[in-house]
């Protein structure tokens, strides 16, 4: 009798600790629905058509955009125009398209927010098949505050984003940058 309300509690216990991932696959997956949702009043192109890849760097990070097809012309284009709207809307302060998406408290936001004009420098730059955003300051808060906001992008984003392998001068000389 006894070691039958062990195993039932055993049992139990075990289904409890494998539900636990489920449920929070799940509850991951209602969040990345939601933010795609939202990321479609934002960002003009179909993010099912393209791929986010967040590079962290020592000084920020680099930030691409690219079609999946890279024959399609028209997601290319719209992702260029967004990136030149961020870099613009970056540079002055205003970080409401990433609120909007992924909420005011997104982890990081409020650092870059309260960051000095010009403290973190934006670059934006064409590539084949999208174009990227760079990141960059001398300010270890500031760069924290990017890591942070790279890694809630790539959660929040799901399998429409990756991490990118590789960072620094020798991933710059690879990419002919």
């Amino acid at each position: 009798m006894r070691s039958g309300f062990v195993l039932a509690a055993v049992a139990c216990c075990s289904a409890i600790a494998l539900g636990a991932p489920a449920a929070s696959a799940a509850s991951d997956g209602a969040r990345q629905a939601e933010v795609s949702t939202r990321g479609a009043d934002v960002m003009p192109f179909a993010l099912k058509a393209t791929t986010h890849i967040f590079t962290k760097t020592s000084d920020g990070g680099v930030q691409e955009v690219v079609a999946r097809n890279p024959h399609d012309t028209e997601q290319i284009r719209l992702i260029r125009e967004h990136l030149h709207r961020i870099e613009q809307d970056f540079r002055n302060g205003d970080f409401s398209a990433p609120a909007q998406i992924h909420g005011k408290a997104m982890p990081g936001l409020a650092e870059l927010r309260r960051a000095r004009p010009g403290e973190v420098e934006i670059r934006y730059q064409d590539l084949d098949n999208g174009g990227e955003l760079r990141y960059s300051t001398r300010n270890a808060a500031l760069v924290a505050a990017l890591h942070q906001w790279f890694d809630a992008q790539l959660s929040d984003h799901g399998a429409d984003a990756m991490a990118g392998r590789m960072a620094g001068p020798m991933h710059d000389q690879m990419m002919g940058r």
